[in-house]
């Protein structure tokens, strides 16, 4: 079968959906300050349905199913929900519930690299009347000593990097595998967007400037394919936070007996040369 036709099928079942694009659009955001750290502080997280380009609108976030970190010296995954916190969100359209986490540093003092796991309650679009559920990843790592930034986390969706999401110049190319239920999903349909403002946590809201303007609606978040490998690769343009989602690859394709798109995103940070 030529690559031309197995990516008419892919987009067939895509569409076959019956979610659009509009709703494809959203990001489940998995947000702190900074990713490569020098030595281990306490992290400040914030966890925001919403339109990273735009600043908005912003969905309501109901209590998440799991929030997990898993360390480079300890296979063992610590759940996080007892450091979440619903707060109200500013995005510049409207204001709605979020999440705030304030992790200690006690729990990411180790060398090494720091995976961050959010599984969100599904999300009802209700001009689509389906469910989103966003499977997101963020890595953090502490000293600038490699660890198990590339280890699959056994999600049902997920992206797993091939470089390091914690250090890439601007300009530089990033590439990761599309995973459902552990295994590469060849075809997959992936949106990038870029982060286009300020984060205020000690506000918790976005800022009202835009760093870039998209001279086109299409700009604001880009699509691609993964290839026959289920192996993804994106440009890091400029610096700042740019998120990836691989949309509708999990096996699950209800709840509530309504239509359910399980989405994989990982987060990545891009700096400039200095």
């Amino acid at each position: 079968m030529t690559f031309k036709r197995k990516l008419l099928q892919a987009l067939a079942a895509t569409t076959f959906t019956g979610l659009t694009g509009a709703a494809q659009a959203h990001f489940q955001m998995l947000y702190v300050e900074e990713t490569a750290l020098q030595r281990a502080e306490q992290l400040e997280f914030a966890l925001v349905f919403t339109h990273p380009f735009s600043g908005g609108p912003t969905m309501t976030m109901d209590a998440p199913r799991a929030f997990s970190h898993v360390s480079s010296h300890g296979a063992e995954k610590i759940d996080l929900r007892k450091y979440l916190r619903p707060v109200e969100w500013q995005s510049r359209d409207n204001r709605t519930t979020a999440y705030r986490a304030s992790i200690p540093r006690e729990l990411v003092r180790s060398l090494g690299d720091h995976i961050f796991v959010l599984e969100p309650e599904p999300y009802l679009e209700t001009e689509e009347d389906a469910y989103i559920q966003q499977f997101t990843k963020l890595i953090v790592n502490v000293g600038g000593v490699p660890g198990n930034w590339t280890e699959p986390q056994g999600l049902p969706v997920e992206i797993q990097p091939l470089n390091k999401p914690y250090a890439n110049w601007t300009g530089s190319v990033f590439r990761a595998v599309v995973l459902a239920d552990g295994k590469p999903v060849p075809f997959a349909e992936v949106e990038i967007e870029y982060v286009n403002h300020s984060v205020d946590l000690d506000k918790n809201t976005f800022g009202q400037q835009d760093y870039v303007t998209a001279p086109q609606a299409s700009f604001k978040a880009q699509s691609t394919y993964s290839d026959a490998q289920g192996i993804v690769t994106i440009g890091l343009p400029r610096a700042g936070w740019w998120g990836i989602a691989a949309l509708d690859i999990g096996t699950t394709k209800t709840h509530k007996g309504k239509p359910l798109s399980q989405d994989a995103v990982l987060w990545v940070q891009a700096r400039d040369m200095k």
